[in-house]
């Protein structure tokens, strides 16, 4: 999963990041308004966490920006205890959660992981599909109760078809999720390629087919499915 932090404390984005990033999460940060509209032009993110009062800009704006652009994003704001009413404004725009300054980065984990469960998976830590299960907490995967191993990138890829199922994802798209600011260093999208096909063979060794189809010219896309969300 991917945030973005927009934070003009240094001192605080560096202690969120660095939390986000040892939760596994692939993290990016903006200082000022016109770093994170840029970025949000860009990139897509799973959640962003915004300040409301930032050089250049209000926060209020990107949240707006957000939800008519990517409404599935979900947007966590953090604000100065002085400031409800910029706190009602952004939850107006489509906020789903505010956090007060200071509070304890243990307390924003927790609310970031509530959040992905309710927007993902329906409230769950676990989708269960076709014997193939993710605990998304644990970050494990078991297929007919046997767990398989799979390398950071391979279960960040796996996760990501399966909160994006039925959508065609392109290889940048992948790469974008996977590697964020830095896949413009990237000189080819092969990788991709190696890693599906080894998500798949750890899978299928196990006597599941795991129906990730190529979709030509495209990218690939996970075929829906009625699994069940534990």
């Amino acid at each position: 999963m991917k945030l973005l932090v927009v934070e003009d404390n240094k001192e605080l984005l560096d202690i969120i990041v660095t939390t986000m990033i040892k939760e596994n999460y692939k993290c990016e940060k903006a200082t000022s308004y016109n770093d994170a509209d840029e970025k949000i032009h860009l990139y897509t993110y799973d959640i962003l966490i915004i300040d409301i009062n930032l050089p250049g800009g209000s926060g209020l704006d990107l949240i707006r920006y957000i939800k008519i652009t990517e409404p599935a994003t979900g947007v966590i704001v953090i604000s100065a205890r002085n400031s409800l009413k910029n706190k009602i404004e952004g939850l107006d725009l489509g906020a789903d959660d505010y956090i007060t300054k200071p509070f304890d980065v243990a307390e924003l984990v927790a609310r970031v992981k509530a959040l992905l469960r309710r927007r993902k998976f329906k409230g769950s830590e676990k989708i269960t599909f076709n014997e193939i299960v993710i605990d998304t907490i644990k970050r494990t995967v078991s297929v007919k109760n046997n767990n398989i191993e799979l390398t950071k990138t391979e279960f960040d890829i796996l996760l990501f078809f399966f909160s994006n199922q039925g959508r065609v994802l392109t290889k940048e798209t992948i790469a974008e999720h996977i590697w964020g600011d830095n896949m413009d260093l990237v000189d080819s999208f092969d990788f991709i390629y190696s890693h599906i096909k080894n998500i798949r063979r750890k899978i299928t060794e196990k006597g599941v087919k795991i129906p990730i189809k190529a979709v030509y010219g495209l990218g690939y896309k996970l075929e829906e499915f009625n699994g069940e969300i534990n």
